[in-house]
């Protein structure tokens, strides 16, 4: 067998949208497994007091602020980023937004436009400002989050339903165009989690939804979604790349 490393110890590791919700728990668990990680959100505040939570754990992580609907701090802040842990070696692009309406309604070309702003236009826009980094990495990944909206769709998600697609559409051509440089790309397709953008409905809903939709009968947790993505992330993920792994508690595979 050849020794394949399960360690990311002094990996260096940029986390878009990690100040709340799936991209905290994706920094804090990067972090417990010993990587050096960019916390960032698009504002400084909420990237601040996860990076400071993780330091107060005695682990490595520094905050930043990146705003990925803006592609001139897209282009100036990762370079930052880089230069300051010394290169990069995983990008995960986490940052998200809710993005909901009919498509008769006087608000759904904003939404639209906003939706693939954030959703997926900062997605290729990170990787473009990273790839020169990732390219000098022994083990370089990319894992993108899309949702099991890019897979089936809701009523009135159109914005985020084809921007989700886009993004499992964009990781497949990446997975094939830079294979050969030894950079695996991925998308995580998270289902119902229990995060800010759910915290909203109902809990009585939520059971009631979780019950009927999922195989496991709830709501998954933010760092069970971060833990396959670290896994994703691993020096021995060599071999795997292009592909889309839900992690919805058996939504999409559970008929009715």
């Amino acid at each position: 067998m050849s020794p394949l490393s399960r360690s990311l110890k002094g990996s260096r590791v940029l986390v878009t949208g990690a100040g709340s919700g799936m991209g905290r728990a994706t920094a804090e668990v990067f972090a417990r497994e010993g990587a050096l990680v960019a916390v960032t959100d698009h504002a400084l505040a909420p990237a601040q007091a996860v990076a400071d939570a993780i330091a107060a754990d005695g682990l490595a992580a520094q905050a930043w602020k990146l705003d990925v609907s803006s592609a001139g701090e897209i282009a100036a802040v990762v370079p930052q980023i880089a230069e300051q842990l010394g290169g990069l070696d995983v990008v995960i692009n986490n940052a998200g937004v809710s993005a909901f309406s009919p498509i008769d309604s006087d608000s759904y070309e904003a939404v639209w436009d906003r939706s693939l702003a954030i959703l997926l236009s900062a997605h290729q826009r990170v990787i473009r400002a990273a790839l020169p980094y990732l390219r000098a990495s022994s083990a370089p990944r990319i894992v993108n989050i899309a949702s099991t909206e890019a897979l089936g769709a809701t009523a009135m998600d159109s914005p985020y339903a084809a921007a989700k697609a886009g993004v499992t559409g964009l990781t497949r051509a990446l997975a094939v165009e830079l294979g050969r440089e030894g950079i695996t790309v991925n998308c995580i397709c998270p289902g119902p989690i229990a995060t800010g953008m759910t915290a909203a409905i109902p809990d009585d809903q939520k059971a009631v939804f979780a019950k009927r939709r999922t195989a496991l009968g709830r709501y998954g947790l933010p760092e069970e979604v971060a833990h396959v993505t670290v896994s994703l992330c691993l020096p021995a993920s060599s071999y795997i790349t292009g592909v889309s792994i839900p992690v919805d508690g058996g939504l999409m595979a559970r008929n009715a």
